[in-house]
């Protein structure tokens, strides 16, 4: 009885100290529960308001928490789908076009879905940029992804200018394109989607279209009779023919008229 008496206390402390992890366990699991239930519903998401719905005080938030771009950082994780479950619809198609569509559309629309955190987490990376890595980066993943069909064609013969597309459509691809085209231009979620989609497929097509060299000038410029010829005697003048041959329009009309 002694030594059973003399072991409680002992085991009542190793309970105790348990129950305190525990509970700071379950507090830190609440307040990160609490930032992805808000991420969620697209509103913004600040600590105050976190702390709020998960019904702790702000110190404490802040206590688990220093910062707001932690606690996104851990909210996000595991929320996406994978580039590959994300590009699910496109999984058959070796067309680069078409999966880079359908990339910029999945994160065009996941980050209107889920802006206000995506606006925090700018928000607390922009002016930090050593806090910038702990950003989801889900451009990256989505663009690899989405150029795979690129590697045995484009990677093999050209792998600069794969690398290039990639950082081309890394600035694309991103929230800060769809806020320019929500914000400054004012589009509605729908339009900037579109215009996302628009610009990065017209990238993607242009660096796997083979680029047609142009008949150099001199090849099909014809004088106009009597035109001088000499170096000093000013500019050739070209006929209406050879301009047609060259710009494909007639003379005095807008290149701008025919786009």
């Amino acid at each position: 009885m002694q030594e059973t008496e003399a072991s409680t206390p002992s085991g009542t402390t190793g309970r105790s100290t348990n129950g305190r992890a525990n509970q700071k366990l379950r507090t830190r699991a609440a307040i990160v529960s609490a930032a992805a239930e808000l991420m969620r519903t697209g509103r913004e998401v600040t600590m105050p308001g976190v702390a709020r719905a998960a019904l702790v005080s702000e110190a404490t938030a802040y206590r688990y928490f220093p910062d707001l771009a932690g606690l996104l950082q851990e909210a996000m994780a595991g929320e996406w789908p994978a580039p590959e479950e994300a590009l699910r619809a496109v999984a058959d198609s070796t067309d680069p076009v078409q999966r880079v569509a359908a990339a910029t559309e999945h994160l065009m629309r996941l980050v209107l879905a889920c802006q206000g955190a995506t606006r925090a987490m700018i928000a607390a990376t922009i002016t930090r940029p050593a806090a910038a890595a702990g950003r989801p980066a889900l451009r990256i993943g989505l663009i690899d992804h989405a150029l795979e069909p690129l590697a045995a064609s484009l990677g093999a013969t050209d792998p600069a200018a794969l690398r290039q597309l990639k950082r081309d459509l890394a600035v694309v691809l991103s929230a800060e394109a769809l806020f320019v085209l929500t914000d400054l231009l004012r589009l509605d979620p729908e339009a900037a989607v579109a215009s996302a989609v628009h610009t990065a497929t017209t990238l993607t097509r242009a660096a796997v279209t083979p680029v047609t060299p142009l008949a150099t000038v001199t090849a099909v410029t014809a004088v106009t009779p009597g035109a001088e010829s000499s170096p000093c005697s000013g500019p050739r003048h070209i006929d209406d023919t050879a301009l047609r041959r060259i710009t494909g329009h007639r003379t005095g009309e807008s290149i701008n008229s025919h786009r």
